[in-house]
């Protein structure tokens, strides 16, 4: 088995200084090559990269293998030409030494870029980078900003973001406060963390295609889920309202309170429009509709009977309601309830719900299963 190790100067930086001409192989060539290079620049990295590549081929004889050292450059300035250079150099060491595997020494990002030529002709098993101990860690920041700044989605997760919130943040800081320019800076970069460790962008590339099919495709859900935004968007905006009404002595929990009841029958509402737009869908189906979507309208009224009744009860210790009430000035019955009173009828008609959704749901599960079975002749 014979092993190349192969040394690669894709700037032909060793060509200019010795006049040589690549590709040299050999061990007395490549160490006479070494004392070319290190007359005519001392402070080369090249020099390095020779010296690496004997020592490899050194412990891979001393391992008893066959090993072949040889030294590939480009032949001229423009990258298309130095890699064809060194493509062409290659074939002639395979030609010559039939190498089975290669390692390759580089001692740059731009030389390392070679390795896939190398691995279109032969098995590569080691890549060898070289770095000088004197400028280690300029050269080690040098090739992770070149690998950083060649990833595109790197690029767009982390420069994008910092780069909007360095320019918005002059802009904070004549306007507002430093505290405020800061805090707003730092929600911004919490966003941009927040939007990619999500995976947020995933979820919404695909949206507009959704959306496009289930519209050519005559789907009720398309329309329900646009109702059933404007309700949240609703329910939301009346929450605010009632928790902007409160006094500024009032404890959080209250305005919590306050915010739920105000928003929770809108919140289900909306649930319940784009749950009953899927069943929908569901039913239309040749199939019918699986148990889950036939149970999920249920337990939508259910949660939010339930959570209304909860929030009512908070409410009622600390201010007192009049009625008991569905919606904001839609009052359910015209009678005055006690706190538990009225905590015990939202929680037993939440439970009511969702035992008739689990007996309608098993009924009709029921009936597909019968209507699915073969017939027997």
């Amino acid at each position: 088995m014979t092993t190349l190790v192969l040394c690669v100067d894709r700037s032909n930086d060793i060509g200019r200084k010795t006049g040589i001409r690549a590709p040299v192989a050999g061990w007395e060539a490549v160490r006479s090559l070494v004392t070319e290079v290190g007359l005519a620049d001392p402070e080369d990295s090249g020099v390095n990269s020779l010296l690496e590549a004997l020592r490899v081929a050194r412990e891979l004889q001393d391992e008893g293998e066959e090993a072949v050292v040889a030294v590939v450059s480009g032949a001229t300035d423009s990258q298309v030409g130095a890699d064809r250079a060194v493509a062409g150099q290659l074939d002639e060491l395979i030609a010559e030494y039939a190498p089975e595997s290669a390692v390759v020494v580089v001692d740059s990002a731009t030389d390392e870029r070679v390795v896939p030529i190398v691995e279109s002709r032969l098995r590569v098993d080691s890549v060898d980078r070289v770095v000088v101990r004197q400028a280690r860690d300029i050269e080690s920041t040098y090739y992770l900003l070149k690998q950083f700044l060649g990833d595109e989605e790197l690029r767009t997760t982390v420069l994008v973001p910092l780069g909007v919130a360095l320019l918005l943040f002059p802009a904070l800081l004549y306007r507002f406060s430093a505290a405020v320019a800061f805090a707003g800076l730092a929600a911004l970069l919490g966003i941009a963390l927040l939007y990619k460790g999500l995976a947020v962008d995933e979820r919404l590339s695909g949206v507009a295609e959704r959306v496009r099919t289930g519209l050519y495709s005559g789907q009720v859900s398309v329309v329900t889920y646009v109702v059933a935004a404007g309700l949240t968007l609703v329910g939301v905006f009346l929450g605010v309202l009632a928790v902007s009404e409160a006094t500024p002595t009032e404890p959080l929990l209250v305005r919590s309170a306050r915010f739920t009841y105000r928003s929770v029958p809108w919140l289900a509402l909306a649930a319940l429009t784009a749950s009953t737009g899927r069943l929908v869908d569901e039913l239309i189906r040749a199939e019918g509709a699986r148990r889950p979507y036939l149970n999920l309208p249920f337990g939508v009224v259910a949660t939010g009977l339930v959570v209304r009744g909860f929030s009512g009860w908070f409410l009622e210790r600390e201010a007192g309601l009049p009625h008991l009430e569905l919606f904001e000035g839609v009052p359910l019955l015209y009678v005055e309830f006690t706190p538990t009173q009225r905590l015990a009828l939202f929680v037993v008609s939440g439970l009511l719900v969702s035992l008739v959704g689990v007996r309608v749901a098993a009924a009709m599960s029921r009936e597909t299963e019968t209507l699915e079975e073969p017939v027997e002749q």
